[in-house]
């Protein structure tokens, strides 16, 4: 039986040679972000799916997605994916939170340079026939301050790059985070947004930072600051900024994400934004390079691989991590299943009940969902794996790619 992989939104070519190394593979490759309708019918036999952040995935696409087991996410966030239904649907998800870390950490450094060197500015003047040549409203960033509100995997890359080239950091976080090079944790936002130069955001997208930059918070910056965002289009209020950047509340502002943007290409922009030199507009590109799509092709086809294969789970966003032993049976199933008493009792007795060996056992429960990938000996038979569907609790079972004679 053949393995059916759909890759959409052209997915960097490193990912095809790894998931060619699994049995059966037939890759089927689209450069477009599919509407539902198209979509629906796309995944009716599809088993494993790879996107990036254009794609929906609804809780009723994934019910109309019958053998779909695992979906990975070639890029950083999953905003993009019902994480709750697909664990309800008993499908994986795996992201790549690493490889677009120096992609945008590099970016956040150069967008500094440019604003406090007041380069949008003379560009737009420039491309009018303007010749601004003047010292005026323009700094190094040697011994200026950085402020990092999100002191996660970029905000921490970003703060060590600042420091290579002579800035201070300092940073906010609602955890507490070990501060790397000389980062110091401000006493508060308010107190970050007050005293730094460059204000870059890296926060997730939650109820809690949706709107974080808005018309007050934008008040508590310098006038001569200027405001980054590579993070999430919903976590800055964009009229606030334009009127903060419009009066001259704020030096300038670099922004990579909006509320709302294109579905693709061919669409048109749209955003206050745009009528104004001092602010540098991007397309959501903060972590678009060669090199970071490159490794994200490669490390989330990696953990798809041995999630399918050998049934480990390595970064995922919807199960619990599981690092699983080599084979030592013919056959090992993975079983996904709701966190209840009972479920491994209840799947140890069908198990026993029809005479097989359990050679090895892995378990592990998180966030309501718990993976047992169990080794068996000898292999079970058609009404011991539906006696398996049917216990009480069960989301998924499938047999890895590694088990000899299954599919």
């Amino acid at each position: 039986m053949s393995l059916n992989i759909l890759l959409l939104e052209d997915v960097h070519a490193s990912a095809t040679p790894v998931l060619h190394g699994l049995p059966g593979a037939e890759v089927m490759r689209l450069k477009h972000a599919p509407e539902a309708p198209e979509l629906a019918t796309l995944l009716a036999d599809v088993d494993l799916l790879g996107l990036r952040s254009r794609t929906q995935i609804t809780a009723d696409i994934l019910a109309r997605a019958p053998r779909l087991r695992a979906i990975g996410a070639y890029c950083t966030g999953t905003n993009n994916i019902d994480l709750a239904a697909a664990s309800g649907h008993g499908v994986a998800v795996f992201n790549g939170p690493f490889s677009n870390t120096r992609s945008v950490a590099e970016l956040v450094i150069g967008h500094a340079i440019h604003l406090l060197r007041r380069v949008p500015e003379r560009h737009a003047a420039a491309r009018r026939g303007q010749w601004l040549k003047d010292a005026r409203g323009s700094n190094e960033v040697r011994g200026k301050l950085l402020g990092i509100v999100g002191y996660g995997k970029i905000g921490t890359q970003t703060g060590l790059l600042a420091e290579a080239i002579g800035m201070r950091v300092v940073y906010h976080d609602i955890e507490a985070r070990l501060p790397l090079g000389n980062a110091v944790p401000a006493a508060s936002l308010e107190a970050l947004l007050g005293e730094a130069d460059v204000v870059t955001l890296h926060v997730p997208q939650t109820e809690r930072t949706r709107g974080l930059i808005d018309a007050r918070r934008l008040a508590q910056m310098r006038p001569d600051a200027v405001l980054i965002n590579l993070a999430r289009g919903q976590a800055v209020d964009i009229a606030a900024l334009h009127d903060a950047l419009a009066h001259g509340r704020l030096r300038g502002a670099a922004i990579d994400v909006f509320p709302t943007e294109p579905a693709s290409n061919a669409q048109p922009f749209e955003s206050p934004l745009r009528a104004l030199d001092n602010v540098i507009l991007t397309p959501h590109v903060g972590g678009s390079t060669v090199e970071a799509q490159h490794k994200l092709g490669v490390e989330v086809s990696q953990k798809l691989r041995d999630y399918l294969l050998h049934g480990a789970v390595h970064g995922s966003v919807n199960l619990p991590e599981l690092a699983v032993g080599p084979l030592r049976s013919p056959v090992r199933l993975v079983h996904l299943h709701h966190d209840q008493p009972g479920v491994m009792s209840q799947l140890n007795g069908v198990l026993a009940a029809a005479g097989l060996n359990v050679a090895q056992l892995h378990l592990a429960t998180q966030g309501g969902v718990g993976v047992a990938v169990v080794d068996l000996n000898p292999p079970p038979g058609p009404a011991t794996l539906a006696a398996v569907a049917a216990v009480a609790g069960t989301l998924r079972v499938f047999s890895t790619l590694a088990a000899a004679g299954c599919a």
